[in-house]
């Protein structure tokens, strides 16, 4: 089945947010996160898009690899979610390096800038 363009920009904006964790770079997580984005962590935490950027960079968050498995697109008009899965190498909030299936339920919204992620929700499938 052919992807459409929103579908190939939606899942470009999942790999930019993964990438941006894994090089801690800033510009890129300020540029795919909406300034409402707030992340779900698997514990219940809520963390808002300048709480989990300081997070990343300063380390309490660090992410080494991620291997994309699947990413499915749900498009309704200037929203979308996009499941994604991940196998990723991470050391979060103080704890070793480990490796776990991370799944992504992102929230995204069309701007004049893009599509833009409004919000995850962090499980393991």
């Amino acid at each position: 089945m052919k992807r459409t363009q929103d579908q190939i920009e939606i899942q470009e904006a999942y790999i930019r947010m993964c990438d941006g964790m894994i090089t801690k770079d800033e510009t890129v997580l300020r540029d795919v996160l909406d300034d409402s984005f707030v992340l779900i962590h698997m514990t219940g935490m809520r963390q808002p898009k300048e709480a989990f950027i300081k997070a990343v960079l300063d380390g309490t968050l660090n992410y080494f690899s991620a291997r994309h498995d699947s990413m499915t697109v749900e498009l309704s008009g200037n929203t979308a979610v996009l499941t994604g899965q991940s196998y990723v190498s991470a050391a979060v909030f103080g704890g070793g390096r480990h490796n776990w299936r991370l799944q992504q339920k992102c929230s995204l919204k069309k701007t004049a800038d893009g599509w833009k992620i409004t919000r995850s929700v962090a499980s393991t499938y």
